[in-house]
């Protein structure tokens, strides 16, 4: 059946929405600047923004866990298998899945926490502009997630390695790209 031209796909849709929440966010660093600035300068021009396989530049899908007992002053970090780095949870959006479904299906398979958003509208928290595997440059999309403060057990096949750090630990051994997801999500949490 064929779409009519005022009908839109799910993704679409979503990044239509995310596009327009990236507009209007406050980067907490030079970093996120410039990576708003790339992504509302690229995903206009790409024609399927979401799929891996359409163009070497595509969106991501990352979260941020935090405890539901601790807040922001403790996250889960996994080791990443292919890149030995402790990075958040996050990967490729599956078709017809909203970026924010992925930042949680990547949180749940990579740490095995029973996650959920931290509010009934899944909550952007930074974006992130960095080359991938393969050539790629992924547009990262990170979403503010929530979990139970309980042992993280990785789903089959991926790193093994996830635990829970402080935000001092975490911010110890992330990359800048990390760092500034974590800053930003303090800042969000802040009272």
């Amino acid at each position: 059946m064929m779409m009519a031209s005022h009908e839109r796909t799910v993704q679409e849709i979503t990044v239509q929405e995310i596009t327009t929440l990236i507009s209007l966010h406050t980067p907490i660093d030079a970093r996120e600047e410039f990576s708003m600035s790339e992504f509302l300068r690229i995903v206009p021009i790409l024609a399927d923004p979401c799929n891996e396989d359409a163009d070497l530049t595509h969106i991501t899908a990352s979260a941020i866990v935090v405890s539901e007992l601790y807040g922001s002053d403790q996250v889960v970090l996994h080791k990443h298998k292919r890149l030995g780095l402790w990075l958040q949870p996050g990967g490729h959006i599956n078709a017809g899945e909203l970026i924010s479904d992925a930042a949680l299906r990547e949180a749940r398979e990579e740490t095995g926490l029973d996650v959920r958003h931290a509010t009934d509208t899944p909550m952007f928290a930074h974006v992130d502009v960095h080359p991938g595997p393969r050539g790629h440059t992924h547009l990262d999309v990170r979403y503010l997630i929530v979990a139970p403060h309980e042992v993280p057990h990785p789903g089959e096949g991926e790193s093994p390695e996830a635990a829970w750090f402080s935000y001092a630990d975490a911010e110890a051994v992330a990359d800048e790209a990390l760092i500034g997801a974590l800053r930003a999500v303090r800042h969000k949490l802040k009272p």
